[in-house]
């Protein structure tokens, strides 16, 4: 694998204002604590050591990066920083009006980030006009994966064209004796399930209207009732032990052939993958039925704070390391997302992958790239946790459609 940052590396010196210490390294903080996602991890790693560089790893389970979050706070308010942390969308943003992120756009400069970076992320990678964060990837949650065996077992023989055909499949995979739909019940995996049925629904116009500008006539439409409608016909196909279950055990359940579908991000590739599994022969992977066309996307960045002395010197070399070309082919392949840069060779993807890359490249070009509500890419923090409540109480039964649909309007109020 060849990484083209020796000028980088010249660009760190000067930044840092010295010589660079023999025994650089970087302290990285992140929640990629699955099988797929360490190993996606263990490339960048793998590159940086044979800089020299030596990597601190600090993970931190949850895969929404709550508990990673809590305990960043903690870090910078005694002083003492990580290199970089694993972040997702508005939460860069807030760290960074706090005026604690680290300066990039000398390596941003030299490797045209402005350039290769979708301008839907750049929104959540640079503040003020600084790039603050390097993005790892792309990825999207309005997908479905399922077991190609337990399909076959249950009759199920193509792909459906439109949400009532999806219901149908699910009963007679349930109807099979398989669990239908494999999920975990905690709060950002129902409101990812959410964002493809939402969008679904409701189409790419409602999305944006309800979930990023929050138009009150949006979020209590008629529209938005159905939405939670399908969230309850989807609760019917969930077995009983779904509450607390990781994403990634939900994932195990359709690659071992215990359930047929989850509904989860392209992160749930990388489990797949991980497997031996193989995309088309194994499983299969489509859009939630009714979205195609249109991408809810998060993109994982890893946000800088600030250090000093030498170690600018090694946290500019990861910031370079990240943005490299051959390192997001490498790491998305793996991972199941696609790259952050838009001049990334598809050759190395699976054919999910592939899919993955057209999509995205489409909806750019069409304007359907919409941020996840699911991931912080959609409203500010305090918005998107009085939406998760709303959302996973219905889904829980504590609140029937109609009631889920006033409860929203008054959570976009803040």
């Amino acid at each position: 694998m060849s990484f083209k940052i020796a000028g980088i590396a010249m660009a760190s010196l000067m930044a840092c204002g010295g010589a660079i210490a023999q025994n650089q390294s970087v302290e990285v903080v992140h929640w990629w604590t699955s099988g797929g996602e360490a190993a996606a991890l263990n490339v960048l790693k793998q590159n940086l050591e044979k800089q020299g560089i030596a990597w601190k790893d600090s993970p931190i389970a949850g895969g929404g990066g709550e508990q990673a979050m809590t305990a960043v706070r903690a870090r910078v308010s005694a002083g003492i920083p990580p290199t970089a942390v694993q972040m997702l969308g508005y939460d860069i943003t807030d760290w960074a009006k706090q005026n604690v992120l680290a300066d990039l756009n000398a390596v941003a400069a030299h490797d045209n980030w402005d350039k290769v970076v979708p301008l839907a992320l750049q929104k959540f990678s640079k503040y003020n006009g600084k790039w603050v964060a390097a993005p790892v990837n792309v990825h999207s949650t309005n997908w479905v994966w399922a077991n190609k065996d337990v399909l076959a077992k249950a009759g199920v023989t193509k792909e459906p064209a439109n949400w009532d055909q999806f219901i149908d499949d699910l009963d007679k995979v349930q109807k099979a004796g398989f669990v239908a739909l494999a999920h975990g019940g905690q709060p950002w995996q129902e409101v990812t399930v959410f964002d493809g049925v939402a969008l679904s629904t409701g189409g790419v116009d409602f999305y944006r209207k309800a979930f990023i500008e929050l138009d009150p006539k949006a979020l209590g439409s008629p529209t938005m009732e159905k939405v939670f409608q399908r969230m309850s016909q989807l609760r019917k196909f969930v077995d009983k032990d779904f509450s607390g279950r990781d994403w990634n055990v939900a994932a195990g359940m359709v690659i071992s052939g215990k359930a047929g579908y989850e509904i989860m991000g392209d992160w749930a590739k990388g489990e797949f993958l991980n497997a031996k599994k193989v995309p088309g022969k194994d499983f299969v992977c489509f859009r939630v039925p009714g979205s195609q066309g249109s991408v809810t996307f998060n993109s994982d960045q890893f946000a800088m704070f600030q250090v000093k002395g030498d170690k600018i010197a090694a946290q500019n070399k990861l910031a370079a390391a990240i943005m490299d070309k051959g390192f997001q082919s490498a790491f998305n392949v793996v991972k199941g997302s696609v790259p952050a840069r838009t001049d990334v060779p598809d050759a190395a993807f699976d054919d999910c992958g592939k899919k993955g890359m057209r999509d995205l490249a489409e909806a750019n070009k069409n304007n359907t790239l919409v941020g996840s509500l699911a991931h912080g890419h959609a409203v500010p923090a305090s918005i998107k946790n009085a939406f998760y409540d709303v959302i996973t109480r219905h889904f829980n039964g504590q609140l029937d459609d109609k009631k889920a649909v006033q409860a929203m309007m008054s959570a976009a109020k803040g």
